[in-house]
C-alpha cells in the first residue's frame, strides 16, 4: 500500500516546504495540502523536487474566512468568485505538478444551489483538462460542516452523472462517509469507477487510524484488492506531534514485509 500524508493536518504547524520534507522522511509517498496559497509555488516545487515526492492535490480557496464561508462553487450569486478561486487553484496545481483539484460547494442548499455548483464544476473540468488535472469533489459530514451542500455519495454521483466529464471524480474521505452513510466496504467496490482519490482517518474523532469504529487493517485490504492504483491520503487530526501518530504506517510497512 501507498500512503499520502496530508499536510493540511499532518506537520501543520511547519512551513509546508518543512512538512513536505518531514512527510519524506517518515516514509510517506506521495503529500496533498489543503489550501497552500500564501506559500509561493516556487517554494512548494523545489520541496517536491528534493523529496521526489508528488503533491496529489489541493482545495479551492474557502472564500472569506471571516464571515465563515468554507467553499464557494454552489453558492448561487457567486459565480465570478467560485471561477476566480477555480483559476486559482489550476494555476497553483500547474505550477507544482499536482493532478488533482477539490472544488469546494460550500454552505448551501437548494436547486439554485444545485444548479449553481453544476455550472462551476463544468467550468473548473474544461479548464482543468487541457492540463490533465482532474476535478474532484468531497461530501462532508453533518457534524464537521453542517449546512454543507453536498453531504452523500448519492448525491456526489448524481453531480458526477450530470455534469458528465471524464475529468470529475468523487473524492471517497472513509472518515466523512462513515459518519454519514456507513458500510465502506459496500460503497468503496460500488463507486470504484468515480472515485478519484481516497483519503481516510479514525471515526468520530478523527485521529490516526489505529483505533475507533472502523478496521482500517480491513479497510485497506480492500482498497488493495480493488487495484487501487494511487496512495491513499492521511488526513487525520495528530493531536500533537505528527511523528508520535504513525504507529499505524509502521505497523502496516511491517505486515506488508511479511
Amino acid at each position: 500500500m501507498k500512503f499520502s500524508a496530508n499536510l493540511g493536518f499532518l506537520w501543520a504547524d511547519r512551513p509546508l516546504p518543512d512538512a513536505i520534507r518531514a512527510a519524506k522522511a517518515a516514509g510517506f509517498d506521495a503529500v496533498e495540502c489543503h489550501w497552500p496559497y500564501d506559500v509561493p509555488a516556487a517554494d512548494v516545487q523545489a520541496a517536491l523536487a528534493e523529496t521526489g515526492l508528488t503533491m496529489l492535490g489541493l482545495n479551492t480557496s474557502r472564500g472569506i474566512l471571516r464571515a465563515g464561508e468554507n467553499g464557494l462553487s454552489a453558492l448561487p450569486g457567486r459565480d465570478a468568485d467560485a471561477r476566480a478561486a477555480i483559476d486559482q487553484s489550476i494555476a497553483y496545481a500547474v505550477a507544482i505538478g499536482a493532478p488533482n483539484i477539490h472544488v469546494m460547494a460550500g454552505f448551501a442548499t437548494g436547486d439554485d444551489a444545485h444548479a449553481t455548483f453544476l455550472s462551476n464544476l463544468a467550468y473548473a473540468c474544461a479548464a482543468a483538462a487541457p492540463h490533465g488535472i482532474t476535478i474532484l469533489i468531497e461530501p462532508l459530514n453533518r457534524y464537521d460542516a453542517p449546512g454543507y451542500f453536498l453531504t452523500t455519495t448519492a448525491q456526489a454521483r448524481q453531480i458526477i452523472a450530470e455534469v458528465g466529464t471524464q475529468n470529475l471524480k468523487l473524492m471517497f474521505d472513509c472518515y466523512h462517509v462513515q459518519l454519514m452513510e456507513g458500510d465502506l466496504t459496500h460503497r468503496l467496490l460500488d463507486l470504484q469507477p468515480i472515485i478519484g482519490h481516497i483519503q481516510f482517518a479514525s471515526v468520530p474523532d478523527r485521529a490516526a487510524p489505529d483505533h475507533g469504529e472502523v478496521n482500517y487493517t480491513h479497510i485497506f485490504d480492500i482498497v488493495r484488492d480493488m487495484g487501487w492504483p494511487t496512495p491513499l491520503g492521511a488526513e487525520y487530526k495528530p493531536g500533537g506531534d505528527t511523528d508520535a501518530t504513525l504507529g499505524w504506517l509502521t505497523a502496516i510497512r511491517a505486515r506488508s514485509d511479511t
